[in-house]
């Protein structure tokens, strides 16, 4: 059975572009066949051959931070009927390396390294691995126990990594595979004035987490001077449709 690739769009903050990115940048790093998915309340713009289904409902209570939970649907019945092995990706990585080991992770749950939380475990669910209806009972948790849910974790990417320890089948892909942008691509200060951001060695989706964003990184922009970046031109060659 193909692998099946999920990525979710909603709100304003990210157009169709992102998702056609994402599809072609999969298309040309990976070598099986596989099904692409978008979940979405907004399909307008998105290629034909990409599917897309309406956003699976969530108990996220009213007024609360969104802070990525939706994704935890993905791991429930949605109309995509997901089987099999299935690799959920956020709309704002960069694929720069082949896919093939990460899709073929043997563990029925593995998510990226979280370089913030290197001193706990704690992942980052910019990408993750699963195998489709294993894990119905993590989504139907928090459904149930949303409101002390989200007292305990501070985002979705806590609370999997919390239940997946607990069922004692977390497991995190090699560092190399998934470096931050800001933390690995991108100098420590001073340097970061001098030289511009380069791909690490081994790596195969670059993660864009907080500021900057993909775009903002490519003409070097940055929200904070100790964090400034040189331009970054190697982003479009591998973020392109």
């Amino acid at each position: 059975m193909s692998l099946t690739i999920i990525c979710m769009k909603w709100g304003t903050k990210y157009d169709p572009s992102y998702v056609n990115k994402l599809y072609s940048m999969v298309e040309r790093n990976l070598s099986s066949s596989f099904r692409f998915v978008c979940f979405t309340d907004d399909p307008i713009g998105i290629k034909e051959c990409v599917e897309t289904y309406e956003l699976p409902p969530i108990n996220i209570p009213s007024g609360s931070p969104e802070r990525g939970w939706r994704k935890l649907t993905v791991l429930g019945k949605t109309k995509a009927k997901l089987q099999g092995r299935c690799l959920f990706l956020d709309l704002d990585v960069i694929i720069v390396g082949n896919l093939d080991e990460i899709s073929s992770t043997r563990s029925s749950f593995s998510l990226a390294f979280d370089e913030k939380k290197k001193n706990s475990k704690i992942g980052n669910s910019s990408v993750f691995v699963f195998d489709a209806m294993t894990h119905i009972d993590v989504l139907d948790n928090f459904n149930q126990n949303a409101k002390n849910i989200l007292k305990t974790y501070r985002n979705e990417q806590a609370y999997l990594s919390a239940v997946m320890e607990k069922k004692g089948i977390l497991s995190f892909f090699p560092i190399e595979w998934c470096p931050s942008f800001k933390y690995h691509c991108v100098p420590q200060f001073p340097l970061n004035f001098l030289f511009p951001p380069k791909i690490p060695v081994n790596s195969k989706i670059i993660l864009f987490h907080g500021n900057p964003e993909p775009f903002d990184a490519i003409h070097g922009r940055s929200r904070s001077w100790y964090r400034f970046i040189k331009k970054t031109p190697w982003i479009e060659k591998f973020w392109s449709e």
